[in-house]
């Protein structure tokens, strides 16, 4: 691979010119991106409205979203939705009269301040368009020469990076840190290594074995990524948007049926599926990165009695993966307590914003809204275990 100290941002017309056979994952890389844009994004993420380019650091190069407001957007690339439209929709789920009274009014205002500084007026590094995006090494000097090309490139929007995790990639994190991004959380999100269970408690090692156990006794076949075909799309959008969808919001992607085509053909993502008696009942999609891995299509047959427990059968396959492959499982956000109970660890997920090239009114809401996220949000996750 090459050394040479190259950034550039490519669009359709320029990818021609990107040497992926010298880039990390590149050929995953390729699969993923051109889609995205050759074509409208809409076309696999129905809720997602924005314009893709790709961004090639060195020997890496990840996806680059460019918004202009879209306010009703999913919030992989809406800041906006992602904290005030999405978190008026757990107020609403947590059923206190006394919470939403409490922090409604809040919302609104927030929300309003936020349209005024543009805050949707952003370009999203590295952004995958799900809920969790993974990074190749980065370092700080990394966070440095991005925010440098982009701001030159952008200079009007605010230069973003989602899903920074401190434990993930401490360089980088401090990097971003000393180059003046504000980092506001996000997320609380769980992390478990299979290596961890057997330095812990026998409870959590006794959870996990009583996972394994439901799902022997189940019934069900495991049906791995080649066992399952085109014909199985629709289905799998189904069982996804029956958890992500309809339980919890459709502000979550909104996965269509060609993403999983697409993701089948060329393996973006790995899937593994539940079948008993003819019927595709729960299903995953995972994919992994510098030793990471994460599941971004996660979903079960809602309508079957909770006994059946395709959650847990569903986590029991992805510590299984891990297991197989010594790696790290990124968990993503939410049950806590139930990822506790089985070995992770919790950790806050930041947002990265940049904003120092821009006029001051559009950046004093950055600075608001990380002091109450971190002093009020995260600690009540914690607390709680959300």
């Amino acid at each position: 691979m090459s050394s040479r100290k190259t950034i550039a941002v490519h669009d359709h017309t320029t990818l021609g010119d990107v040497r992926w056979e010298q880039m990390r994952d590149g050929e995953y890389a390729r699969s993923y991106l051109e889609p995205l844009m050759t074509s409208d994004p809409s076309r696999y993420v129905q809720n997602v409205q924005t314009q893709v380019l790709a961004l090639a650091i060195d020997d890496r190069i990840m996806p680059l979203t460019i918004n202009e407001g879209e306010y009703d957007n999913s919030y992989v690339c809406s800041p906006y939705t992602h904290y005030v439209t999405y978190a008026r929709e757990e107020l609403d789920m947590l059923g206190s009269p006394l919470w939403k009274g409490l922090f409604s009014p809040l919302l609104s205002g927030l929300g309003g301040w936020m349209k005024a500084s543009q805050s949707n007026r952003m370009v999203i590094n590295n952004n995958w368009l799900l809920s969790t995006n993974l990074y190749h090494e980065m370092t700080a000097e990394d966070a440095e020469r991005i925010t440098e090309h982009c701001v030159e490139r952008f200079p009007d929007h605010i230069i973003a990076f989602r899903s920074v995790c401190r434990k993930l990639c401490p360089d980088f994190y401090d990097g971003l840190h000393r180059a003046g991004y504000i980092l506001i959380p996000s997320r609380y999100v769980y992390l478990f290594h299979p290596d961890w269970p057997a330095q812990g408690k026998w409870r959590v090692r006794n959870t996990l074995g009583r996972d394994r156990q439901l799902l022997a006794r189940s019934g069900y076949r495991i049906l791995s990524h080649e066992e399952l075909g085109e014909e199985h799309a629709e289905r799998i959008v189904a069982l996804y948007n029956a958890l992500y969808l309809d339980k919890y919001s459709q502000h979550n992607p909104q996965f269509t049926t060609e993403f999983i085509r697409l993701a089948m053909q060329k393996k973006t993502l790995t899937f593994i599926g539940l079948e008993k008696e003819g019927s595709l009942d729960g299903i995953l999609g995972y994919f992994q990165r510098n030793g990471v891995m994460t599941t971004p299509l996660f979903g079960y047959d809602t309508s079957l009695p909770k006994q059946t427990g395709l959650y847990r059968m569903l986590s029991s396959l992805l510590v299984r993966e891990a297991e197989r492959q010594g790696i790290l499982l990124h968990q993503s956000a939410g049950v806590g307590a139930f990822k506790a109970d089985r070995g992770a660890v919790g950790e806050p997920e930041y947002t990265a914003v940049y904003v120092n090239h821009l006029p001051m009114y559009r950046r004093g809401i950055w600075q608001v809204m990380a002091f109450l996220l971190e002093k009020i949000g995260i600690r009540m996750v914690e607390k709680y275990k959300l």
